[in-house]
């Protein structure tokens, strides 16, 4: 008997650290795949461990949970947008979480990739857009409502949220309400003329990142002309 759980014992050691050798080959790979997609886009690549970024980045939620912190693999450059190269960050991020019963405690980490863009205006409100989910409707149901447009499609996508309901209507236009319900992006969050794009919870495949960075131009694309000459004259009228 002793002999078969000594078995079982080495048999599970095996399975693990074969697990954990794929693993980490996986992400050798992810680090080198994502390296590449930097030279090729003249961007800056770095697989370091960065802790300072949650120092930088703290106005965003998503960067605030948990502990040991951490951003990686990231990639910085510039994104053009007509006549402006706005700068551009990207990569993955790292937490974790420690829960205790009394008895036991547990540390889960957590990954998720994100696309940070600067905007060169001041003054820019801040604004959030994801897909509305399940306690949206729950808490619209009891009146905690967020920003209503004309088209009953996008407000039944999209959760917005602003203390300037002027500029968010501005900046969601006809225009801009067609290229958001076409390409259903997972969550933006405009805080300090910072533009973050993530689910918060899921990582990009390698050519997610590329595509991410295009979806992120062709957004500050689509910005209204009007709302864009107000900025560049030193900030929009509030509602």
């Amino acid at each position: 008997m002793e002999g078969l759980n000594f078995l079982i014992i080495i048999a599970v050691v095996a399975v693990v650290a074969v697990l954990a050798y794929y693993s980490w080959k996986a992400e050798r790979q992810r680090t080198s795949d994502l390296a590449a997609l930097a030279r090729r886009l003249g961007f800056r690549f770095s697989p370091r461990r960065d802790e300072s970024h949650e120092n930088r980045y703290h106005h965003f939620e998503v960067f605030r949970q948990g502990h040991s912190r951490c951003a990686f693999n990231t990639l910085s450059g510039s994104l053009a947008v007509g006549q402006r190269a706005m700068p551009i960050l990207l990569g993955d991020y790292e937490y974790k979480v420690t829960t205790s019963n009394g008895k036991t405690t547990q540390t889960t980490t957590y990954h998720f990739s994100f696309a940070i863009a600067h905007l060169p205006y001041v003054g820019v409100p801040d604004v959030l857009i994801r897909p509305e989910g399940f306690f949206d409707k729950i808490k619209s149901a009891i009146g905690f409502d967020d920003i209503d447009f004309e088209s009953a499609e996008f407000s039944k996508c999209f959760f917005v949220k602003s203390a300037d309901k002027r500029f968010a209507y501005d900046l969601i236009d006809p225009r801009m309400m067609e290229f958001l319900l076409a390409t259903r992006p997972p969550g933006l969050d405009m805080e300090r003329g910072r533009i973050l794009l993530t689910d918060g919870s899921r990582r990009w495949e390698p050519a997610q990142f590329e595509r991410n960075i295009q979806w992120l131009q062709e957004y500050l694309e689509r910005w209204p002309r009007h709302l864009i000459d107000q900025l560049e004259s030193g900030g929009v009228r509030s509602s």
